[in-house]
């Protein structure tokens, strides 16, 4: 038992590391390159990928969680023991804070590196990508967080099509960050927005309690609403076989 929960934290750590690193290291390193450079969209599917990447090498060893809120909100929906939250987030958090380390060290080796152009930190305000206010950030953060906790509880259901969740989960932070870059630069992951936070300090530090309690707030809503539905359609499901069995007796 001992052996197995290492062996999940160890996967737990490698999967922030490669989300916080192949996610912000493609708005860090890319996202603006010279004359070709991938955009919000490109950011938004390089985020997805690397969920859907690390879901499909260490998913089956972990969960695949790489992520803080979705730990807490697997948690509220049932489906993962209280006693796995606090381990979870360590591994988490550490793989995120490597993560964001090695892209430090790749990107401050550029002529005219500045962390203060923000190092795909998240932010309200004025360090907001669009300009929007801490209301509207906490929002965005809350919202996405609870519809991202629905769709994987969903997905993973033993009742749904088996094989795809990976594909699905990774679509759907996809779509997360199309929306929610502008705002806040997505974050819906309290890890991914420590580790940048920690390198840039000030204002990101200062604002960093946003991307906590936001994602936070919203998993729990998400965990809870996907728990009272599955009860709703298991007590459906329960009425229907003893209707059928009412039916069939002799």
């Amino acid at each position: 038992m001992m052996g197995s929960i290492y062996r999940r934290i160890a996967a737990e750590f490698v999967g922030t590391f490669w989300l916080v690193f192949g996610g912000c290291g493609s708005a860090v390193l890319a996202a603006q390159f010279p004359a070709l450079g991938i955009g919000f969209v490109g950011v938004a599917l390089a985020f997805g990928l690397t969920v859907l990447s690390m879901a499909y090498a260490v998913g089956h060893i972990s969960g695949g969680h790489f992520n803080p809120a979705v730990t807490i909100g697997l948690w509220a929906g049932g489906r993962i023991p209280a006693a796995h939250i606090f381990p979870y987030i360590v591994a988490q958090v550490f793989g995120a804070i490597l993560g964001a380390a090695v892209l430090y060290l790749i990107a401050s080796g550029k002529a005219g590196f500045d962390l203060s152009t923000g190092f795909a930190a998240n932010g309200y305000g004025a360090h907001s990508p669009g300009g929007y206010s801490l209301l509207s950030g906490f929002v965005t953060e809350t919202v996405m967080t609870f519809m991202f906790l629905l769709i994987i509880l969903g997905v993973t259901d033993s009742r749904a099509p088996q094989g795809f969740a990976p594909l699905a989960i990774g679509l759907a932070l996809t779509l997360i960050h199309l929306v929610s870059i502008p705002v806040t630069n997505t974050s819906v992951n309290p890890a991914r927005s420590t580790g940048p936070a920690l390198f840039v300090g000030g204002w990101a530090l200062a604002e960093l309690w946003l991307f906590w309690v936001a994602p936070f707030a919203g998993a729990i809503l998400g965990g809870l609403v996907h728990r009272a539905l599955s009860t709703f359609v298991h007590e459906d499901e329960w009425q229907a076989a003893a209707a059928t069995k009412v039916r069939t007796a002799p």
